[in-house]
């Protein structure tokens, strides 16, 4: 049996190709300004027996693509715990919220917390921040990297803080330390989360901000426990749905 999994996010549409348990094909783009374009583009790849559909676009998807759907928190969840069996939790940052999830037996969901309400601390506020601070996104994470230090960023509302680092743009502050700090204040509001649900280690990151080398140095100094990025961090979701089809979960 081959399974399509879709995961319909904010920022892009990933795909998962499962076929007999295997994934055999995988695929990331850009959502634009038409999401579900996007999403048909891949299923009109046909070569799939079913479907299901997670992210913010699943809704759509069922009545587009007549296709069952899973839940982000349960997608995530089970995708993580197959890619990492001893994982007790999962941090999902995206491009518009955060997820964090604890595990139990099994990889079962016991507790989690969604930060849907806001940009804050996600894909789309870094990339406000690069843009303010003149840079592309792995060039504001080399430039954390290699900052001794970083300034203290006061709001995570995405409108003020991008008029802050404005200010200490025009003030003079090193780039790199402002864009530590930004790094800075996400880490301590993620960690917070995570403390909140009581996570444990392992910890899977996943989503498209854990490329982001200056977030996941700064999670595993921070968290309590082992830190595990997935090669391919930004399918986590596709494949949770993907087998949530397969293994009719």
């Amino acid at each position: 049996m081959r399974v399509l999994g879709l995961d319909i996010g904010s920022r892009s549409v990933d795909a998962i190709w499962l076929e007999d348990g295997r994934v055999v094909e995988s695929a990331i783009a850009d959502s634009g300004y038409d999401p579900q374009a996007v999403a048909r583009s891949f299923v009109e790849r046909g070569s799939h027996d079913a479907i299901v559909a997670t992210g913010y676009g699943r809704h759509a998807a069922r009545e587009m693509f007549g296709c069952p759907v899973v839940t982000e928190i349960k997608a995530y969840a089970l995708g993580a715990s197959r890619l990492f069996p001893e994982a007790s939790s999962v941090l999902d940052i995206g491009g518009q919220d955060t997820k964090v999830i604890a595990l139990g037996a099994s990889g079962k969901v016991t507790d989690f917390e969604m930060n849907d309400k806001c940009a804050a601390g996600t894909g789309k506020f870094l990339e406000v921040m690069a843009r303010a601070l003149g840079f592309e996104l792995a060039e504001m994470a080399a430039a954390s990297i290699g900052a001794a230090s970083g300034v203290q960023i006061s709001s995570m509302c995405t409108v003020f803080a991008e008029s802050e680092v404005t200010g200490l743009v025009h003030k003079g502050e090193d780039l790199g330390a402002i864009a530590r700090g930004l790094h800075e204040s996400i880490s301590r509001r993620t960690l917070s989360s995570l403390k909140r649900i009581t996570a444990r280690g392992p910890l899977v990151f996943a989503g498209g901000v854990a490329k982001n080398a200056a977030m996941v140095g700064l999670i595993r100094d921070g968290f309590d426990g082992t830190v595990f990025v997935p090669d391919e961090a930004q399918v986590v979701g596709a494949y949770g749905a993907a087998l949530s089809g397969a293994e009719g979960l």
